[in-house]
This record gives structure tokens, C-alpha cells and sequence, in this order.
């Protein structure tokens, strides 16, 4: 069963039991401080357990999002070295507000799990768990459902304090929680490991696929256990996990959305495919974390939830490192997440351009420190050393911006201690130095006394003016000569200083043959405006009268794309709801920067709807009014303050018809016809709760568009479409005949190492009992089983050992005559031989599978194999 229709079948299953099945919740909890990140189905029906909301359903499913990598739930660490962790899961779950309790919960996922009509579980492979104190939970399982006994394990209080136990369920510190009841799948005896509460728990033959909160409490900041209103249930399973059960195989990492994943990293990071490479492991899983973080508006940044996002996809981008891929890879595997999870998840179709450059553009930023830092590493390394020095962790920070979790990540592999407190130290001697440092930091405020500028820019686009004051870097002088930079005061100018988010106009200051040329406008103080250039020609002297002129191709595309910005404000108001604030913004000539506070991305479908609200707004060229009048009057208009300037006694108040009223200084079109077109181009996140929006305007918009049309022309052409409708067509069958022949290229590399491997039985060595075959050969690891197979299969009495080193660690194979197995094991031969280079593995009496790390034991090892078989036959 494909992991698709598993997620489909669940939920079909609780719709027919009367559950309304609602979508997945953003992994970003807006209105929940105590969470970095959704982590469990039921974060989006938080208030509901607790008697604050009410939906028009009582019961509920969802296949929900989640991601553990930071705060409390974090099994980042874990990431790629075990079977089942993961930074981003599904969690499928169903939920009773009040209405079932524990009787039907079981119930209901006794009969999903074991029904024919559904997943058709053999009931001898599950086991359940409840709470010590729970009864009525293990009543239920033995009288009702039939469990013996034996397979019904109460656990008690065992993380060190009350209500602290694998059976008591919690969201967090505060916040719903009860005891639950939890169902384990066994793998069978092949897979070491022990029942729940057992000294081998850790072990993965009996596997959680099912866990039954029974919501009771509200855990207060206190501590104390308060009766919900209504107990209710709680239900989560783990698509992945089930998966790997439904498919028969003992590793998430097995199914058919993660095999592709693990291709597609394979493909891009230029190895050879095989499930035994952590870092392909890795990779797979941080790509899927880091594309629906994004897609719900998280952007990698220095702190909080943009900060796990950035620790993420460095460590994906350091482990193609490993792998010898020193090219940007990462981004390249969004297409491949669309294909598997787009369906269920849309919105990775809608911003997958976006997520793929947001990838692109972090990974290519940390490219070069990576490099750097890596090799800094590894000589810092190369002495066998137990312990890496606080003074390198230190340098590798803060001169090479190499992040200290990397920095852990790798001590941790290679089982090397890092001295924190001497990081520490360093770090504290830092900010001294900083500190220290802050009380000499020179004064960049030109020192100006005299009388303020007029600004003629509303009305004049060149204003003839007086030289008041002249600056050759932040020191006053009476003379600029050709070449020297500095800045110019005048008592009268048409150049707009930055404030308000528009950016400072440019131009020419000019007296004859004497040319300044302007090249920024700021204040220097609240009504000075300073014009920082340089002399291109002649010189200019305080006191001498010039002429001030600003280039108006410049200024006529910032006034568009400031007035567009204030449309564009009120749209995003009637769109998305009156919450939406200005929490920053940039206008220039190529663009304008919109920051405003929202709790999710927005959709593909609202920027569609703001776009077309501002180009009405701007095809009904209504006039733009401008007028000076008191805060009171202003406030009375309901006039809006976009940019968060401090203003006067007196303000400015600019209205655009009916679309828009705004307090603002900035300078702005006649009529919003004189915008031209509006063009959203991009939207993301970059703060918890806040949102960034880009958008063009005028002939910038017209340069878009002509781009992309060209774009389009280009994929046509070299896909050879004949109209537009066929390109996805055609790329889709380009990507299917790709796939095709990386199949058939696989499957003639395959054969042509079982091939080979069949000579190796032409020189077995003779055991009496048993034909021996002990060698390391030159092949994939993947394929090491098909030869092992292939040669057992050839003889009734064969033991055969295979090795092979691929990228610095060393696969093996075993595989017995069926014949022979009552006396020799694959299982315990592979065991073995792993055992002696650093590794582990197990597997059938006749086929078993191995790896290790210590590759210079491995000819010694080898060489035991025979002494090892001769002991089992004789």
C-alpha cells in the first residue's frame, strides 16, 4: 500500500465513523507562544480541549504536518542514524470533543488496524500499553477487544516524577494532557529489540504505530491537573511508520516516498543510490522539513523559528558536502517533494519557486564558509585529537561564520568532545571587546547649526538654490574640488531626503561648469536635508547660488511604487482582514518592499485578488490628493499611518479616490493612472508573524512580464511544445523517459556485478561440508545482495562472505545454501565479520546484510571468515 492511499484510507475510514475531516494546520502555531513548532495533530485544536472555541463538528480528522527540530521536541540530532526520526512527519489523527471517549477510540483503532475492509493487521503482531493507574483502558483492550493479557503492559511513572511516563501524554509544560494507551506492531524476531517497559525498548522489532490520549486535564503553570470540561480523545499515527509496516519493511527510510527522495539525493549529490548512507538519509528528511517550513512562511534567518529553518538546511548542505558534492544540490530536490506530496499538500505547488530559492540562495551564501570552515576543521581534527579546543570552536564562529551546531554535529559523529567552557570564555571576551569598543565609536552626524531646508520636491522637479553648508566626509569646508566626495546643504531643494521608506532622490547639483552629482538625499536633521555626492567637475563653494535638479526618470518610478504601495496596503487589508499592519518597508525605483504582520504566507489565490484590486484601483485614474492638517482632522478622515514616522502637530494626508487614506511625507503620482501595471512578484516570511511582499510597477512590471513570456518561449522551444498547453506534456514525458533510463542503467549495472560475481564460485574453497566464498569485490552496495543471492542459489552447499567499500565505509553480505543454515547463519556470519570493523547488522539464516566503518580491519576479518565456518560445521 502506497503511502498516498494509506493517508487517504485513514481518513476515508474516520469520515465513515462521522469525523469531518479538516486540513493540515500551518506548522507555524500563530497563536500559541508555547510552541516553536506544530508537533502534533491535535496543537490546531488546542483551544477547543480547552472549552475556549467551538467547532460545528465533535469530532474531527486530520493529516497534520508536523516538525520536531527545535525547543523541547527536537530529534534533529537523531536525523539519518535510526530508523524512525525524522524533522518532519505526518501525523494522522483522529479527535472526540467531548463526544467518545476511551471505549470507541480503541475501537475504532482496533478495527482500522485489523479489519479486512481496511488494513488487515494480523492481530497476533500487535500489543498494546496503557497508563499504570488507567483500568478502564485495560479492561477495554482485555474484555472488550479480546488482548491476553500478556500483551496488555501497564506503564507507570518512569521519566523521574508524577504524571511524568510513556503513557501520560502532554503538549507541553502547560496545556491538555491525560494518560493514553498506545499500540505496538512486532516485527518479528529477526529484529533485535524488546517490548515496551523491557531493558531492549530501544530496539526496533516492536514499533509504536498508534497512541490514544485520553485528553482528561489542563496542566496549569502550577503544575496542577485541572478537569477538562469535556474529556475528549486524542489520536495520532504516524503515516511513515505505518507505512513501513503496510509495506513491509523495517525502516521509514524504505518507503516508497522516501526511496524516491533517497534517489533524488542520490542523483544530485552525484552517488551511487543505497539505503546505507546516512547522509542520504539526511538529506531526504531535511528536504521535506525545509520546503513546508517555507511554504508556510518561515525564512531562514539568526533567530528563532528562521533559525532552526537556516540549522536544517545547513546541515543538509554539509552532509552533500560529504558526500563530495561542493555545488549547490539542495534546491533541486523540490520538484521531486511536489511530485510525492503536492497532491496532498498544495501549497508546496504554489510556492514551490518560491521554496527552491529560498534553498538556493541560503545554500549558495553558505557555500563558501562551509569550504572554509570544513578544511579548518579537519586539520584542527587530523591529530587524533579527543577534544576540540574552545579557542578553534571559537575562530571556526566568529572569523569563518561556521555555526557551532555544525561544529557539534561533526565532534558528535566522530565521538570527539568539544570544550564548551572555553568557547565560552572566548565568547564573553568578545562582547568585552565589543562593549569596550562602543565608547570610542566616532559620531557619523554631520555637525550642522543653521537654517532648515526648504523642500520644493511636492511641486518642482528643479529649484534654483543657495549652498549653505558643504562636507568633505563628515568634516565641514568651504570648497568641494573635482573628485572629492562629501555632502551639500541648501536652503531650498527639490531632492526628496529617505524617510518613510522611500529611498533619497538622485540627480544634479550644478553652477555653470561646476557638477555635483547626487547620488543619495538623507537628513541631517529633522527638517536639513543633506545631498552626499561627488564633484564630477569645477568645484563648489558655501555661498554660491546653483541650480538642484533630480533625475525624474528615478523619481517617477519611485513615486509609482510608493503610491502603488499604499493601494497595495489597503488591498492586503480587504483581503487578508484588518490585522494587517506596516512593520516596515523600501520603496526604489526597481521596486517596493512591503513588511506587514501576518500570521500565515499568503495564498496564491489573495495575491491574485490584491493584485487585481490595485490595477482597478489604478485603471480608475482617480486623482491623488494631498493636504497639510492637524493630527485631530487627520485621525477624523480614518487616514492610515503607513510608515510609522513621527510626525508634527501638522500632517500630511494623500487620498486616492476611495481605494486609500494615508498619513506620508513620501512623493507620489497626479493620478493612479500614471502607475501603470502592478505586479506582485514575490511573498514570504522573515519574522514569526510577518510577511514580505515585493512588487514592480510601471515598466519594470512591462520588463517582467516580457521576461517571462520569453522564459516560456525558451521551455517551448526546448521542449519541443507546439503551443504552451503542451509544455508540461512534454516535460513530464522527458522526466518519465529520464527515470526510465536510469532504471534500465541500474538493472544493466546489476547484472553485469552478478555477472561477475558468478567466477567467484569457480574458486570456492573447499570445507568438506561446505563450498566457501570470502571476497571484497569492486561493486555498488546495492548490489552486493543480488550476487550473494544469485551464487547461494547456484550450489546446495555454499557460505558465501562478499565485501565491498564504497565512499569510506564497507558493506557486507552474507548469504547460506538453505541447506547448510541449520548449522551456519548469515545472521550471526554477517554479525561476525561487522562486529570486527565497527559495525553492526543481521539479518535471515540464509541472507543477511551488514556495514561498518573501520575499513582497514576489514582484510583481517575477512581472513577469520573460514575458521569461523569451519567451527559451525564441525
Amino acid at each position: 500500500m502506497k503511502t498516498a492511499e494509506l493517508r487517504q484510507k485513514f481518513l476515508k475510514f474516520f469520515e465513515s465513523k462521522g469525523h469531518q475531516i479538516v486540513p493540515s494546520s500551518s506548522l507555524v502555531p500563530h497563536d500559541d507562544p508555547t510552541l516553536l513548532f506544530t508537533n502534533a495533530g491535535m496543537n490546531q485544536f488546542k483551544d477547543v480541549f480547552l472549552g475556549f472555541d467551538k467547532r460545528p463538528y465533535n469530532r474531527a480528522t486530520t493529516a497534520q504536518k508536523c516538525v520536531r527540530a527545535g525547543g523541547k521536541h527536537n530529534d534533529l540530532e537523531n536525523v539519518g542514524y535510526t530508523a524512525r526520526h525524522h524533522t518532519f512527519f505526518e501525523m494522522m489523527g483522529n479527535f472526540s470533543f467531548g463526544d467518545y471517549f476511551k471505549h470507541d477510540a480503541i475501537k475504532f483503532a482496533w478495527e482500522f488496524l485489523t479489519s479486512p475492509e481496511w488494513l488487515n493487521l494480523p492481530k497476533e503482531k500487535l500489543l498494546a500499553t496503557v497508563y499504570a493507574e488507567d483500568d478502564e483502558a485495560y479492561n477495554i483492550w482485555l474484555n472488550e477487544i479480546g488482548l491476553p493479557a500478556e500483551k496488555i503492559i501497564r506503564i507507570g511513572d518512569n521519566k523521574g516524577g508524577r504524571y511524568t511516563s510513556d503513557n501520560f501524554w502532554q503538549m507541553g509544560d502547560t496545556g491538555p494532557c491525560g494518560p493514553c494507551t498506545e499500540i505496538f506492531y512486532d516485527h518479528g524476531e529477526h529484529i533485535w529489540g524488546g517490548p515496551p517497559g523491557s531493558a531492549e525498548e530501544d530496539g526496533d522489532r516492536f514499533i509504536e504505530i498508534w497512541n490514544n490520549v485520553f485528553m482528561q486535564f489542563n496542566r496549569d503553570e502550577a503544575g496542577n491537573m485541572n478537569p477538562l470540561p469535556k474529556p475528549s480523545v486524542d489520536t495520532g499515527m504516524g503515516l511513515e511508520r505505518m507505512a513501513a509496516v503496510m509495506q513491509h519493511v523495517n525502516s521509514n527510510y524504505e518507503i516508497d516516498l522516501f526511496e524516491n527522495l533517497l534517489k533524488a539525493a542520490a542523483r544530485e549529490t552525484g552517488v551511487a543510490f543505497s539505503m546505507d548512507i546516512p547522509s542520504l538519509k539526511v538529506i531526504a528528511d531535511h528536504i521535506r522539513a525545509c520546503s513546508f517550513l517555507i511554504a508556510d512562511g518561515v525564512m531562514p534567518s539568526n533567530e528563532g523559528r528562521g533559525y532552526v529553518l537556516r540549522r536544517i538546511i545547513r546541515r543538509a548542505v554539509r552532509h552533500g558536502y560529504k558526500l563530495g558534492q561542493k555545488n549547490a544540490f539542495f534546491y533541486k530536490l523540490v520538484p521531486d517533494l511536489v511530485k510525492e506530496m503536492g497532491d496532498a499538500y498544495p501549497e508546496l505547488k504554489e510556492r514551490q519557486a518560491q521554496i527552491e530559492e529560498a534553498l538556493k540562495n541560503e545554500e549558495t551564501r553558505f557555500a563558501q564558509t562551509l569550504e572554509t570552515g570544513m578544511a579548518l576543521l579537519e586539520n584542527a581534527l587530523a591529530d587524533d585529537t579527543k577534544t576540540l579546543g574552545g579557542e578553534v570552536i571559537f575562530k571556526l564562529y566568529d572569523t569563518y561564520g561556521f555555526p557551532y551546531d555544525l561544529t557539534a554535529d561533526i565532534c558528535r559523529e566522530r565521538n570527539i568532545d568539544m570544550d564548551e567552557e572555553g568557547f565560552n570564555r572566548e565568547m564573553e571576551a568578545q562582547r568585552a571587546r565589543a562593549r569596550a569598543a562602543q565608547n570610542f565609536k566616532a559620531d557619523t552626524q554631520l555637525a550642522y547649526e543653521g537654517q532648515d531646508t526648504e523642500f520644493t520636491g511636492y511641486t518642482e522637479r528643479q529649484t534654483e538654490a543657495k549652498i549653505l553648508a558643504l562636507y568633505k566626509g563628515s568634516e565641514p569646508v568651504e570648497e568641494l574640488a573635482e573628485g572629492d566626495s562629501g555632502a551639500v546643504v541648501l536652503d531650498r531643494t527639490p531632492f526628496y531626503a529617505e524617510s518613510g521608506g522611500q529611498i533619497g532622490d538622485v540627480g544634479y547639483i550644478s553652477a555653470g561648469g561646476n557638477r555635483f552629482e547626487v547620488r543619495d538625499t538623507q537628513k541631517i536633521k529633522a527638517a536639513v536635508h543633506g545631498q552626499f555626492g561627488i564633484v564630477v567637475s569645477g568645484r563648489l563653494k558655501v555661498g554660491d547660488s546653483i541650480t538642484a535638479e533630480i533625475d525624474n526618470d528615478i523619481r517617477n518610478a519611485n513615486m509609482r511604487n510608493h503610491s502603488a504601495t499604499h493601494l497595495m496596503h489597503q488591498a492586503l487589508r480587504d483581503v487578508l482582514g484588518s490585522h494587517v499592519e506596516q512593520k516596515g518597508s523600501l520603496v526604489t525605483a526597481e521596486v517596493t518592499r512591503f513588511d506587514i504582520s501576518h500570521p500565515q504566507a499568503v495564498s496564491a489565490e489573495e495575491i491574485a485578488e490584491v493584485e487585481r484590486r490595485v490595477n482597478a484601483a489604478i485603471l480608475a485614474n482617480v486623482e491623488v490628493k494631498a493636504a497639510l492638517m492637524s493630527m485631530e482632522e487627520a485621525q477624523k478622515t480614518g487616514a492610515m499611518m503607513l510608515f510609522g514616522e513621527k510626525y508634527g502637530d501638522e500632517v500630511r494626508v494623500l487620498q486616492m479616490g476611495d481605494f486609500s487614506t494615508e498619513l506620508c511625507g513620501g512623493t507620489h503620482v497626479s493620478r493612479t493612472g500614471d502607475i501603470g501595471l502592478f505586479k506582485i512578484i514575490s511573498e514570504g516570511g522573515i519574522a514569526a508573524g510577518i510577511r514580505r511582499i515585493e512588487a514592480i510597477t510601471g515598466l519594470n512590471a512591462l520588463k517582467w512580464a516580457q521576461s517571462q513570456e520569453r522564459l516560456v518561449c525558451d521551455i517551448i522551444g526546448e521542449v519541443k511544445a507546439q503551443t504552451e498547453k503542451d509544455v508540461l506534456a512534454k516535460i513530464q514525458a522527458h522526466a518519465a523517459q529520464s527515470k526510465a533510463l536510469e532504471k534500465e542503467l541500474a538493472k544493466a549495472k546489476a547484472e553485469l556485478a552478478v555477472h561477475a560475481g558468478a567466477k567467484l564460485l569457480d574458486n570456492a574453497r573447499d570445507l568438506g561440508a561446505a563450498k566457501l566464498v570470502v571476497a571484497q569485490i569492486d561493486a555498488e552496495a546495492g548490489a552486493l545482495r543480488d550476487i550473494v543471492t544469485d551464487l547461494a542459489g547456484k550450489s546446495d552447499n555454499a557460505v558465501i562472505l562478499l565485501a565491498a567499500v564504497n565512499d569510506g565505509k564497507a558493506s557486507l553480505c552474507a548469504g547460506v545454501s538453505k541447506p547448510l543454515t541449520a548449522k551456519v547463519k548469515a545472521g550471526d556470519l554477517v554479525k561476525f565479520v561487522a562486529e570486527q570493523i565497527g559495525g553492526k547488522g543481521g539479518g535471515r539464516p540464509d541472507l543477511a546484510q551488514a556495514g561498518g566503518t573501520e575499513v582497514g580491519k576489514l582484510p583481517e576479518a575477512l581472513d577469520s571468515v573460514a575458521d569461523w565456518v569451519g567451527g559451525k560445521l564441525a
